[in-house]
């Protein structure tokens, strides 16, 4: 049994996968939404005790991703880098060891708003940055969730979950992806991001990832 889940959108096939990643087929295109690289050497430098090793491990998972997905492009949806105080030595040395390992991967950054403070990637990164929307036919790629004019919107920024209502009061929160005829979310990439509750109406559907799979709401 696959791990992803198929759906049909804009007559495109997607596959959304467990990891909170999306995959196109069709443009062999992976798809990820606030990476936010380095945000916890950010709370470190305001002498915040937040973990350890996040970089390590969202590189770790890119390279998973990377690997069981025939990929010759990989877009961020913005705030690939959270600060400026996230660039720590040690954290571009591991960005660039990642890179290396992934040299002839064409990566594109749609820059959000955490872009814009911390700066874009270093040069040697070799990581095509653009403005928002970043037209990939039939869709806008952007980070702010903005409805376009002309194509529907592939989007992050907002760092979407659901909260499934359990007995005794129980609650779950868990990323998803929020597909809409007009403006669709990613849920956040990163290791050490928050998230902000959807309520889909009637013309959205809503795909929760936990528990390594992808279910329809």
């Amino acid at each position: 049994m696959n791990d992803y889940l198929t759906i049909e959108h804009c007559e495109e096939t997607l596959w959304l996968l467990p990891d909170k990643a999306l995959y196109w087929p069709a443009r062999r295109a992976l798809l990820v939404a606030d990476v936010h690289i380095g945000k916890a050497a950010s709370y470190r430098a305001l002498h915040q005790p937040v973990p350890r090793g996040t970089t390590e491990a969202t590189l770790a998972r890119l390279n998973t991703l990377l690997a069981n997905h025939d990929c010759q492009l990989l877009v961020v949806l913005g705030d690939f880098l959270h600060a400026r105080t996230g660039r720590a030595p040690a954290t571009l040395a591991r960005l660039q060891a990642w890179r290396q390992r992934h040299a002839e991967l064409r990566i594109v950054l749609v820059r959000g708003n955490h872009d814009r403070h911390a700066g874009d990637p270093p040069a040697e990164l070799g990581i095509e940055v653009v403005e928002e929307p970043w037209v990939l036919a039939p869709f806008a790629l952007q980070h702010e969730p903005l409805a376009h004019p002309q194509y529907p919107v592939l989007a992050g920024h907002v760092h979407p979950v659901f909260v499934l209502q359990g007995r005794a009061r129980q609650r779950l929160r868990l990323p998803c992806f929020l597909i809409d005829d007009k403006v669709s979310l990613l849920p956040a990439f990163g290791e050490f991001t928050g998230g902000w509750r959807v309520h889909p109406d009637s013309t959205s559907r809503v795909f929760l990832t936990g528990a390594e799979r992808v279910w329809a709401l």
